[in-house]
């Protein structure tokens, strides 16, 4: 038996939409792997700070946890005041309620569960091996708390002063938690609880609090152990210390502190006893010192680095849930080991280590300890390293769970492989190449994904462009950008041809996407033998296999549009003149946008002497330079770098004047809309 998802209603920051998170569907591994039961992958949650990463853990915890009562601010703030406003119009047609959906697949192993989740199951259930059981948080008395919301509708006008009474009405209301099964049906909740189906352990975020904290962890481990095992032996040792210390203190003290005492009360009324008061816990507690190995020495566990004080702590906490868990042979509940964040005070390389061998690690403390638990693990991170080597160990996209969050509203991407190469076959292809390019595409996003791309699922932007000027440049303008440098953008350096292979998975992300790309006019022989300019587009093709895509897959730029959006996406090239001339590549765009600039002068001359002064002619005519922007920019073709890092050099040695070269009208447009699409998407304003 395994959990397939959970979906949220109406908690925190999930509404009703984008709200199911997705868990590994270990049905096959548990047939291949009768003696170990453990998910075959992780499960991972990913997503930025404060994205609702934390929210899906919480609500598996009060669900699964007895004692853990839901409150009012554990309602969608959101959906609360939609409903407050009703009730200001006397419309009290809906009270506020918690949902959760829960499905679960049932294996061949579930037979002692059975009898409690049949009401779940209807035939297709049954079918397909699986059931479904909604809960819900729903008011006892609605009609009291009707008459009580009136009463403070009538009493408090000011909107700040009624939600906050209104939410002390809410955690001063009688709730009771409902199931549902097939058919919406209410379930007897005496004859089933979800805590007896599933069982969860909640290893949370940095819990390093002093320098003894893996001392805490494994004294419990030891205890628990000790209490579990025969510990005659180990009592019978104490008791023997205990004799004999106290015998030692007795003749030593005992009797000249009592000589003492005699001298000023008589010895019936007062006279001490000293006595050795040694247990198991003392014994853990003070006199056991933990320390790490390195190198043959003995290292103080307080002088241990963070990183690797806080994978022992998980290992430790690992070790302690195994170890309590009832010793039988078989257990068909669900069991979630939920990870919060464990790369705290971890280094980059430990990070993508302890993703890759976690699964290896809970396996063996299992096989060790001859336990056969129905585990699924769980991890929720903001580490790109993690993630990176989520999919290497893998292979696959499959099991990641993507959280954004928009207009303060959480929203889950579930990600595979098939959504990540999403797009359609082309007409002009057979099924045969459709079904090698996917394979293809898959396969280089998955590898190529390593290379730094892994940050855009926590970028507030993404800038994709093709060559090393356009990312030196574009880097230093948005960081002078008063307000694109408040947002984390990344940008990313990729041919565009093989730029379109993230495409699908960046509108799964739905993070806004500035794709600066070329025109890449095709020349004859002759024109790019005699570097002609082009004028115009009148009967012009492209090779950018990025642009022909959003052409209407045509290569005639004829009547080319100045730029494409689609969703997320924003394709920026240059589609109009420039002083006269259409640009093939930023590095042409950016000469013909400030040839009269004296630091682009400075640069060009410094990078291409020859050519500089073969262009500019003795006289130093700066408007030869757009009349032959396309052989320079040929010419650069081989000097890219040095050019990109000597304008770089120059912009920064030269900031405080006013003469800094200007970014081209088609890039600056791009940014404009990446301002805009951004401050869209946070402020929730976006579909």
């Amino acid at each position: 038996m395994y959990l397939k998802y959970l979906k949220i209603n109406n908690f925190r920051k999930f509404g009703k939409i984008n709200n199911i998170i997705e868990f590994v569907d270990s049905k096959d591994y548990l047939q291949e792997h009768k003696h170990i039961n453990i998910a075959s992958s992780t499960t991972l949650i990913v997503g930025k700070n404060n994205s609702g990463k934390t929210t899906i853990i919480k609500a598996l915890e009060k669900l699964l946890v007895s004692g853990k009562k839901f409150m009012a601010n554990d309602f969608n703030f959101s959906y609360l005041t939609k409903l407050l406003n009703q009730y200001k119009n006397n419309h009290f047609d809906q009270f506020p309620v918690l949902e959760f959906e829960v499905k679960v697949g049932v294996g061949s192993n579930s037979n002692d569960l059975v009898t409690n989740i049949i009401p779940f199951m209807n035939i297709e259930d049954t079918s397909k091996n699986e059931l479904r059981i909604v809960l819900k948080y729903e008011i006892r008395e609605e009609g009291i708390f009707e008459e009580k919301v009136k009463s403070i509708i009538a009493k408090f006008e000011k909107e700040q002063n009624l939600f906050r009474k209104f939410l002390e009405l809410m955690n001063n209301t009688d709730y009771i938690v409902n199931y549902y099964g097939a058919d919406d049906k209410l379930i007897d909740k005496n004859r089933f609880k979800i805590d007896d189906l599933i069982e969860i352990k909640i290893i949370n975020a940095n819990k390093i609090m002093n320098e003894t904290s893996l001392s805490q962890t494994f004294n419990k481990i030891i205890k628990y152990r000790y209490k579990s095992n025969n510990a005659d032996k180990l009592d019978e040792e104490i008791d023997k210390i205990n004799n004999t210390v106290t015998d030692q203190v007795s003749s030593s003290h005992t009797k000249s502190i009592n000589d003492v005492l005699h001298k000023i009360e008589y010895s019936d009324r007062l006279e001490v006893n000293l006595s050795s008061d040694l247990n198991f816990n003392k014994l853990m507690n003070n006199l056991i010192k933990y320390e790490y190995i390195e190198k043959g020495l003995n290292i103080p566990e307080g002088q241990f680095g963070l990183g690797y004080t806080n994978l022992m702590s998980i290992i430790g906490e690992l070790i302690e849930y195994i170890e309590k868990y009832p010793n039988e042979d078989f257990h068909s509940k669900i069991n979630l080991i939920c990870i919060e964040e464990p790369e705290a005070f971890m280094h980059p390389q430990m990070q993508e280590l302890f993703i890759k061998h976690i699964n290896e690690a809970v396996s063996f403390l299992l096989k060790d300890t001859q336990k056969k638990i129905n585990s699924q693990l769980v991890i929720s991170t903001h580490s790109s390293h993690i993630l990176n080597s989520k999919i290497h160990t893998g292979n696959s996209f499959n099991n990641i769970n993507y959280i954004s969050i928009a207009g303060n509203i959480s929203s889950v991407v579930n990600l595979n492989d098939k959504k990540v190469i999403g797009y359609e076959k082309l007409q002009s292809e057979s099924k045969e190449d459709f079904e090698k390019r996917k394979t293809d595409d898959l396969k280089f996003i998955k590898k190529h994904i390593k290379y730094k791309v892994s940050e855009l699922f926590f970028s507030d932007a993404v800038i994709f462009v093709e060559g090393v000027t356009e990312e030196t440049l574009l880097s230093y303008y948005i960081n002078k950008n008063d307000k694109l440098n408040k947002y984390y953008i990344s940008i990313f350096n990729i041919n565009g041809a093989h730029g379109l292979v993230y495409h699908s998975l960046i509108k799964l992300l739905k993070i806004p996407t500035l794709i600066v790309t070329d025109l890449d006019i095709k020349r004859t022989d002759e024109e790019k033998k005699n570097f002609t300019q082009i004028e115009n587009l009148n009967n012009r093709n492209t090779t950018n296999k990025t642009i022909i895509k959003f052409n209407n897959n045509s290569e005639n730029i004829n009547s080319i549009a100045n730029y494409f959006e689609e969703n997320n996406l924003y394709i920026s090239f240059q589609s109009e003149q420039i002083n006269g001339y259409i640009a093939t590549s930023f590095e042409e765009a950016f000469i013909l946008y400030n040839y009269e600039n004296n630091i682009l002068n400075t640069v060009l001359e410094k990078v291409k002497p020859k050519i500089y002064n073969e262009i500019i002619g003795s006289e130093k005519q700066k408007d030869n330079l757009k009349e032959q922007s396309y052989k320079f920019q040929k010419k650069l073709s081989n000097s890219k770098s040095d050019f990109s890092n000597e304008i770089l050099y120059e912009l920064i040695v030269n900031e405080v004047t006013d003469d800094l070269p200007k970014l081209p009208e088609y890039i600056q447009g791009g940014l404009n809309w990446l301002e805009k699409t951004i401050k869209d998407t946070i402020n929730g304003e976006t579909e």
